[in-house]
């Protein structure tokens, strides 16, 4: 997923509008794969139905904290390292996000113009 340099000329929108979407599906995959590793473990390793697990991996993964107990040594465990994975993926699935956004924004700022462009300012 290249973007353009600073000395290249800003995207069409068209452009935009594919990198936003292969972005956002990159986006939606990570989540994807996150929340599955949460219901599988909290299900297998912390004997949750599969709602309940939903439930709780939702809510972890997006910062709001467990919902269900965790009885276990290793639901404990368990529980504790996708906590911690969460932390991290929430943050890294937000920049993947809004990645092309700032990306355009900081490039319209800071395009190079020609010298001629800077002649005629004079």
């Amino acid at each position: 997923m290249k973007l353009e340099k600073k000395s290249q000329k800003v995207a069409t929108l068209p452009h935009f509008f594919r990198r936003m979407l292969k972005y956002n599906f990159f986006a939606v995959v990570l989540v994807g794969t996150s929340l599955s590793i949460g219901i599988f473990g909290y299900h297998f390793i912390g004997h949750l139905n599969f709602i309940d697990s939903l439930h709780m991996s939702s809510m972890i993964l997006t910062g709001m904290g467990p919902v269900a107990e965790m009885k276990s040594d290793a639901a404990k465990l368990f529980s504790s390292f996708y906590a911690l994975y969460s932390g991290v993926a929430f943050l890294s699935i937000t920049a993947v996000f809004f990645a092309p956004i700032i990306h355009r924004l900081l490039h319209i700022l800071q395009v190079e113009t020609t010298e001629d462009s800077f002649e005629n300012l004079s």
